[in-house]
């Protein structure tokens, strides 16, 4: 069985040869602290690709096999501590490649340390498009940017529809950082799809009642509405509709899974499209896991329980390394991080494939429909295993 790492502490490696034949990763996760489930699941999918990849041979890097190992600090769920900890990591530590923290801020507060030292990141769990204005080259995202989320709705609305002009959208955004950047993605979408926007309300952060919103929807008719507000706000939304008998063709929402609109609320959910990084009824397919069906069986036997996307997207960022290793030929951070930014690689979690920002350009967001009581994957559709029914409540 692999090596779990406890907080603040560090693996000591044995011998000149087994050190020269073992890759070691960094990483300062939220093991304490307000982000410590989160935390764990990220350091439970670092581990399960690291024990995938060496059960397997492990890395070749210029003829010769390498191991991974991951050395692992607990930041605490704090930036200013998440920062001291990639120091140490870099300074201290002689890691030369770190694998991000969870959440957008403590990975805003460790790219600059990795950016000093030119130490390339591959980040799994910053999903802020701020976090990509600053000019950093050493860092790469694998996961969906947060003005992605809800894009393939209005996307699959315009595919859906003989004259996407004629379309009327609402949109209910929690007042926020995240719902904000959410918001800024709908919109441009729109745009580019020339669909009237009828509604566009802010929501509060102390959410209690959509009451006001949905009146609107119920006089104005929108033919997609879409949500924002955290798992608060997608519960309140799927139950206000119901509540209120609003009838809209299509809706959208963040955090289904959080809220668990389909255990919770029943015949009520159906329809509902619930936009999320990864879920394992896609069809990607890679040569660790075989499949996102393979990663979840994976993890569930590891782990006792099925995977969030927390832990996918985490695991997925080490198979992106990985390959990026062997691509270079060498362990040369500037080369690790030429590769990286030449990444083209079909993996479980997805397809990687990086612009000169850092972002990944070639993942969509997955839309999941709740189809009776069950998350079915209906876009994209080329990796789907339901089909959209459309309008929702149609069989």
């Amino acid at each position: 069985m692999f090596c779990f790492f406890a907080a603040l502490a560090m693996t000591a490696f044995a011998g000149g040869a087994a050190a020269e034949e073992t890759i070691r990763l960094g990483s300062a996760i939220s093991l304490t602290g307000k982000y410590s489930t989160n935390g764990d699941l990220t350091q439970k999918g670092y581990d399960l690709a690291v024990k995938f990849i060496n059960e397997q041979g492990g890395i070749e890097v210029g003829e010769k096999a390498h191991k991974l190992e991951v050395v692992y600090y607990d930041d605490e769920s704090t930036p200013a501590r998440g920062a001291q900890l990639a120091e140490r990591l870099i300074a201290q530590d002689g890691v030369d490649f770190v694998l991000g923290p969870y959440s957008s801020g403590l990975t805003q507060a460790m790219a600059p340390v990795t950016e000093k030292y030119g130490v390339p990141m591959v980040q799994a769990n910053g999903a802020s498009v701020s976090l990509f204005e600053h000019g950093y080259r050493y860092m790469f995202a694998v996961l969906s940017t947060t003005e992605q989320y809800l894009q393939p709705v209005v996307d699959l609305a315009a595919e859906l529809s003989d004259d996407p002009s004629s379309m009327r959208v609402g949109i209910a955004i929690e007042n926020d950082p995240f719902s904000m950047d959410v918001r800024k993605g709908v919109i441009e979408d729109l745009e580019g799809h020339g669909m009237q926007l009828v509604i566009d309300d802010r929501l509060p952060p102390e959410l209690n009642d959509m009451a006001a919103t949905l009146t609107k929807v119920r006089a104005l008719r929108p033919d997609l509405l879409l949500v924002s507000g955290h798992a608060l706000g997608a519960a309140l939304a799927v139950r206000q509709i119901e509540d209120m008998r609003v009838r809209v063709p299509m809706v959208g929402l963040t955090h289904c899974d959080a809220a668990r609109i389909a255990e919770s609320f029943g015949e009520a959910a159906e329809g509902y499209l619930c936009a999320a990084q990864w879920a394992p009824g896609l069809s990607y397919e890679d040569d660790v896991f075989g499949s996102a069906k393979g990663f979840a069986e994976a993890y569930e036997e590891a782990y006792g329980v099925e995977p969030p996307y927390q832990a996918a997207e985490s695991a997925a960022a080490v198979l992106v390394f990985a390959d990026a290793f062997e691509r270079a030929g060498s362990l040369e951070k500037d080369a690790v991080r030429e590769a990286l930014s030449e990444t083209d690689l079909m993996t479980f979690f997805g397809a990687v494939r990086f612009d000169e920002t850092g972002k990944n350009i070639a993942k969509p967001m997955v839309l999941l429909q709740v189809q009776d009581g069950d998350y079915k994957v209906v876009y994209p559709r080329e990796a789907a295993e339901a089909e959209l029914r459309h309008p929702r409540g149609a069989e």
